[in-house]
């Protein structure tokens, strides 16, 4: 920010949470020399810094965090580090028979990344993760999402052939016309046994919508407009109007409206799509009474702690819709969460509960702890730099067709 001379500039807090944000993740892709595509660890250490101590997260690189660094590195003009995660999601993309939730951190060797895993000593064997080696469809979109503004900023073909393969394979794998229609949840488990997630997620329809909307402006190839109405169609039809906001999504039948969660998520990114209904911002009204915790906002409505990725994206929620001044508010409390080691914590609280399952398991057993994220981290920067991760970048290097 240039000033003018003689002037005293003290930096607000979005200004320093992009600054810190945006150097964090340049960082940690810059502590690998060279251009070798790089995914990075999720999540450090709970003392703020290094490695975690929990085996399933120690070298975990989860795709929707890899996927939200990029489009975040782009917003922050580090288009060189972007590239580097772009290209390991690109590899990986390319490499397999589907894109998995996670991966093993670090350089990609050889063009193919590596599925994560760990050594556990106690039961002498190799392990990794069921969940982590499955399917997410919002993943999937994610991911797809990031390619799409990497092709967007630089005008390279490569970026978008591989964002409409993940398209494509979402398409063929996950539109269901149980019910409202949409996309159900991808696949879960290893591959000798997985198995179709048969629910169906608002937020993933949500994702999968802004995915088909932005490859509708810039491909003419595939029934992009089809699948952007298909996904936006099980969005419209979760917006409960007595209630203004959303339900989650539907239960295994694939129809009936899932009205035991709530999900802050879902009530914020409906609102950054880019044909967003005029009625959705009344779900805010929703937000704050029913995920407001001091400060911000928790990720479901036990209101048991601060989630700060979801802080983060309501914080751009309201800037999107003029409301700076709530924006700052949240901004104040972003900032008090970021780590030693750069990353901002996922939590202001030692645990908090999101009333979801992991993977396939049947009791509400994912948690955010206060562990250093790179989600959480993504998120501050695009919420500080007031970037709408679901639409192109002004000034892109593409052209609408």
């Amino acid at each position: 920010m240039q000033l003018a001379a003689g002037t005293v500039h003290a930096a607000t807090n979005a200004e320093s949470i992009a600054m810190k944000s945006c150097v964090a993740l340049a960082t940690r892709v810059e502590e690998f020399p060279g251009n070798t595509p790089i995914f990075l660890r999720s999540y450090d250490h709970e003392r703020g810094g290094g490695a975690s101590n929990e085996p399933a997260l120690r070298t975990a690189a989860f795709t929707y965090d890899n996927a939200l660094a990029a489009i975040a590195l782009l917003a922050c003009g580090k288009r060189e580090q972007a590239t580097r995660i772009g290209e390991a999601l690109r590899l990986a993309a390319m490499s397999d028979s589907r894109l998995r939730n996670a991966y093993r951190a670090g350089p990609v060797e050889n063009g193919k990344p590596l599925p994560n895993g760990w050594w556990d000593a106690k039961e002498n064997r190799w392990v990794e993760d069921a969940y982590q080696d499955g399917t997410a469809i919002g993943n999937v979109a994610w991911a797809a999402l990031a390619l799409l503004a990497l092709h967007d900023a630089s005008g390279d073909a490569r970026w978008l052939r591989t964002g409409a393969k993940l398209a494509g394979w979402i398409a063929a794998n996950a539109l269901d016309d149980r019910g409202n229609g949409g996309f159900s949840g991808g696949v879960e488990g290893f591959d000798a046994a997985s198995k179709k997630i048969l629910w169906k997620s608002t937020e993933h329809n949500i994702d999968i919508a802004a995915l088909f909307i932005w490859l509708d402006r810039v491909d003419a190839k595939g029934e992009w407009t089809q699948h952007a109405w298909q996904a936006r169609s099980f969005v419209d039809a979760q917006w409960d109007e007595a209630s203004a906001h959303f339900w989650v999504g539907t239960l295994a039948d694939g129809s009936s409206p899932n009205r035991g969660i709530s999900g802050l998520d879902v009530q914020l990114w409906a609102q950054l799509l880019p044909d967003a209904d005029k009625r959705w911002p009344r779900a805010l009204a929703w937000v704050e009474q029913q995920h407001g915790v001091a400060d911000g906002f928790d990720f479901n409505d036990d209101r048991d702690g601060l989630w700060t990725e979801g802080t983060a994206q309501a914080a751009l929620v309201y800037r999107r819709l003029g409301r700076e001044a709530d924006a700052d508010k949240l901004f104040a409390t972003i900032a008090q969460q970021a780590s030693p080691g750069g990353f901002f914590y996922a939590t202001r609280e030692p645990r908090i509960t999101t009333g979801l399952a992991v993977g396939d398991s049947t009791s509400a057993d994912f948690y955010y702890y206060r562990r250093p994220h790179l989600g959480a981290t993504a998120w501050a920067a695009l919420a500080a730099l007031n970037r709408n991760p679901f639409v192109p970048l002004p000034g892109s290097a593409v052209k609408p067709r």
